[in-house]
């Protein structure tokens, strides 16, 4: 702890938090879903923000676009780590790409349930006055 009572990060934290922001930025500069997620999550805060989503609504909406990056950026690992075990096609790669894949549909089907549960009512109010 320092003078104030505050806890510092040591190295090896500061590192493990480097690496896992050069993970994040591999998967923004390499993985087109991964932009795709990125523009379709801005989009949806600020039509959260527009259209003033109370707290809980808040709750739901970035539960949804973390479910959705969280797999993304695994499906990218699992990815990475396939080809590099198994450079050559095998059913076993293409199963363990395909369910990772199927992680992300899983998560997506969700976020967009949740866009059309919590912020369809009151976007659809605030575009129609209804």
């Amino acid at each position: 702890m320092n003078a104030g009572g505050r806890r510092r990060w040591n190295r090896t934290e500061r590192e493990s938090f480097r690496h896992a922001t050069e993970g994040i930025l591999y998967a923004m500069k390499n993985e087109p879903h991964m932009r795709l997620h990125l523009g379709a999550a801005i989009v949806v805060l600020a039509a959260a923000a527009w259209v003033k989503l109370p707290p809980e609504g808040w709750l739901w909406v970035i539960s949804a676009v973390a479910a959705v990056w969280v797999t993304e950026l695994l499906n990218t690992a699992v990815e990475r780590a396939v080809d590099l075990a198994s450079p050559g096609a095998h059913e076993l790669a293409k199963i363990a790409k395909d369910a990772a894949a199927g992680a992300v549909l899983a998560a997506s089907v969700y976020a967009v349930a949740v866009g059309a549960i919590v912020l369809g009512p009151p976007v659809w109010g605030r575009l129609f006055g209804g």
